[in-house]
Formats: structure tokens, C-alpha cells, sequence
């Protein structure tokens, strides 16, 4: 299960109620500061945005490719390690407006982690250091330390035991 926090609504779906969940001008903000950014080609002006605007955790030397989009409401509550590579068109969410409540989490990526392109994470997830999700995943649970994962819906593919087994075989077959 994510780590997210509910909180129910009464009457029309939650995200009618979204200006009382967050301010309009902090979402006015946030969709210039990731708009900017996503288009930007300067990795260092990418992260110096997202820390000062968007009071994000991110780790030296971490790259976000073109297009990356942030959650626009909630970005402060995602956080990325040191040298890590979010790939491509990737989506990082950290609220959900369901119709009856919306959710809050945090997502917490470690470092040295690989996020293929056209990949979704959604909130409440973590996915630890020097992990591997492949393009076009839906990241809906936790992606253990050194695990490859991929697929939607994803699935460990390798754990990081498994990972260096097969490394192991191979340099044995040589």
C-alpha cells in the first residue's frame, strides 16, 4: 500500500475542492516555474528552479530530461538523490483527486536511480538507491534499493540479490 494521507470531501468530487487544498497562486507559480523548466535544455537551471521555486530535495548532479512533469500542486512533497537520471516525459505525481476524497504522499527517489521514459510515479511511493525502473512504467508501490522494475502494472523484475547472481553466472561463463 502508498503512504498517503486521505482526506474525504462532501458533495462534488474533490478536485472542485481544490482551491481550498492549495492556493491558486501557488499553483499559478508552480505551473510557470515546471513549465520553464521542462523545456529548458540547462540540467543546473533545471535543479536551481525546482529547489528555490519549488522548495524540492534534490540531490547533486541529478538529472530530469525534457519534459519531465512535476506534481503542480504538491511538488515540495518530492524528493530525488544525488546523480540520479528521471527520464523523458516522465509524470511524478504527489496528490490524487478521487471523487469522494483526495490523497496526499510523499515520493521519495534515492540515489544513483535510473526512471526510463513515459514512466508515472504516484504519490506515496519510494523507490531506493540505485534502482532501475524501465520506460513507460506505472510506479503504484515501493521499488526496493538496486531492484529492476518495469511494466504496468509494475513488477520487480530483478531484485538486487538476484541482479548480481546473474552477474556472477555470466563471469563464471567466460
Amino acid at each position: 500500500m502508498r503512504r498517503t494521507t486521505r482526506y474525504p470531501v462532501e458533495g462534488a468530487n474533490s478536485l472542485w475542492h481544490v482551491y481550498k487544498t492549495v492556493p491558486f497562486w501557488k499553483v499559478v507559480k508552480n505551473f510557470v516555474v515546471i513549465q520553464a523548466a521542462r523545456y529548458t535544455p540547462f540540467l543546473a537551471v533545471k535543479n536551481w528552479l525546482y529547489r528555490t521555486f519549488l522548495r524540492m530535495d534534490i540531490g547533486e548532479q541529478t538529472s530530469f530530461a525534457l519534459m519531465v512533469m512535476l506534481d503542480v500542486m504538491f511538488p515540495e512533497k518530492i524528493s530525488v538523490g544525488r546523480n540520479s537520471v528521471i527520464g523523458y516525459n516522465t509524470t511524478i505525481l504527489a496528490h490524487e483527486y478521487l471523487i469522494k476524497e483526495y490523497r496526499l504522499g510523499e515520493v521519495v527517489i534515492g540515489d544513483e536511480v535510473m526512471v526510463g521514459a513515459n514512466t508515472t510515479i504516484l504519490p506515496g511511493v519510494k523507490i531506493g538507491d540505485g534502482a532501475i525502473v524501465s520506460a513507460g512504467t506505472l510506479v503504484h508501490k515501493d521499488v526496493p534499493a538496486g531492484a529492476f522494475a518495469g511494466g504496468n502494472p509494475m513488477q520487480i523484475i530483478y531484485t538486487k540479490e538476484q541482479l548480481q547472481e546473474r552477474m556472477d553466472l555470466d563471469a563464471l561463463d567466460q
